[in-house]
């Protein structure tokens, strides 16, 4: 299996067309330009967020050309400090353009998730970029993904949880 790493995926913003669509099952990730800001926040250190600037960037520019940025989390309920972390940077992202909403684990309907529960990225209905992790839940790139009945799966389960999910502004954190 050839992987991508973050970044190349990430390039992957500057070629959608209409939607993007992120699908996180994780309570917890391992992220390495992540580590800091985490580490910074569990001590209560403020923030200023110039980390998150190249992914605002790139929201900001697609949801500016009318493209759209969605995410569902489903998370655990009561949620992990790292899923607490990120429901604190998520103004900032929901500010920026990207609609995101929370689907608490338990309220997830008995499907058979496709590619092995593992977190996904569909842009346009045409291409998944699948998420690796090792064993200690590090990301180890993406798995690039364009058969057409798997991205049919992909798109029928986003637009389940989608109509499931909570909407950021209405989610409390339990």
């Amino acid at each position: 299996m050839k992987l991508i790493t973050p970044d190349q995926r990430d390039e992957l913003f500057d070629t959608f067309r209409r939607d993007a669509f992120h699908l996180e099952l994780r309570d917890q990730y391992g992220v390495a330009r992540e580590e800091g800001p985490f580490a910074r926040w569990l001590r209560g250190e403020p923030d200023d967020l110039t980390w998150l600037w190249p992914w605002l960037d790139r929201v900001r520019g697609a949801t500016a050309a009318g493209r759209t940025v969605r995410r569902v989390r489903v998370i655990t309920e009561s949620a992990s400090e790292y899923i607490r972390w990120e429901h604190s940077l998520t103004p900032a992202t929901v500010e920026a353009g990207e609609d995101i909403r929370w689907l608490p684990r338990h309220r997830m309907p008995a499907i058979e998730l496709p590619m092995g529960g593992d977190d996904w990225w569909l842009f346009d209905d045409r291409l998944l970029a699948v998420g690796r992790f090792g064993e200690d839940g590090q990301v180890l790139g993406s798995e690039l993904v364009t058969d057409p009945t798997t991205v049919a799966r992909c798109a029928g389960v986003r637009d389940l949880l989608w109509a499931l999910a909570i909407p950021h502004h209405e989610y409390k954190l339990i």
